[in-house]
């Protein structure tokens, strides 16, 4: 225990010096409240979030609107600023340790999403595991499919993953790209948008 605190105290001496020590409390200040709101979240839908100890920033929201709904947030998952976690109807989510998500990032589920441990996810990120049956062709409001994203995967600034997609581990998605089907592993995805009009019945 005292080699624990020995290790921690050196931490936040080094870490003030290069940094400024008064930088260093705010950060740190920030950090202990961020796993407050998340404490807090989690005591909000206590039936439905399970967790280890991660850090929620300022105005980030997490909304469960179904008791059939289930979260798990394995430990250091740091989410920044205004990010919204919304998850609903049997939606279940999965975010394992160690992963970052960045600011203005929306994950949206309704059927399952799993993020994989270490996967860093850039700002304005949205995560969709359903679309809107807009021609109502099935009855159905939604369509919905899984979303399975690896470990070590790193998503870049205004990506957009879709229903039905497979990232594997150590992936890169380039920024701008919109994500549909299977990426493998190991690879560097780049999706180049262009206009087109794709006329349907």
């Amino acid at each position: 225990m005292l080699n624990v605190a020995k290790k921690v105290l050196i931490t936040l001496i080094n870490d003030g010096r290069g940094r400024g020590f008064y930088y260093m409390f705010i950060m740190n200040l920030s950090h202990a409240m961020g796993i407050l709101r998340a404490y807090f979240n989690k005591l909000l839908y206590y039936r439905n979030i399970k967790s280890s100890i991660f850090s929620l920033q300022t105005n980030s929201r997490i909304d469960v609107f179904s008791k059939h709904a289930r979260i798990y947030i394995g430990k250091f998952v740091f989410i920044r600023k205004n990010a919204s976690i919304r998850v609903d109807h049997y939606g279940e989510l999965i975010i394992a340790e160690k992963v970052f998500i960045n600011d203005h990032c929306n994950i949206n589920c309704v059927y399952r999403i799993t993020i994989g441990k270490n996967t860093k996810i850039a700002p304005h990120v949205s995560i969709n595991d359903h679309d809107h049956n807009f021609r109502g062709s099935t009855g159905e409001h939604l369509i919905k499919g899984e979303i399975i994203i690896g470990e070590n995967v790193w998503v870049g600034s205004n990506v957009v993953i879709l229903r039905d997609t497979v990232i594997g581990d150590n992936a890169v998605i380039a920024a701008g790209s919109v994500v549909k089907g299977n990426v493998p592993a190991n690879t560097i995805f780049l999706n180049k948008r262009e206009k087109s009009y794709i006329q349907y019945a």
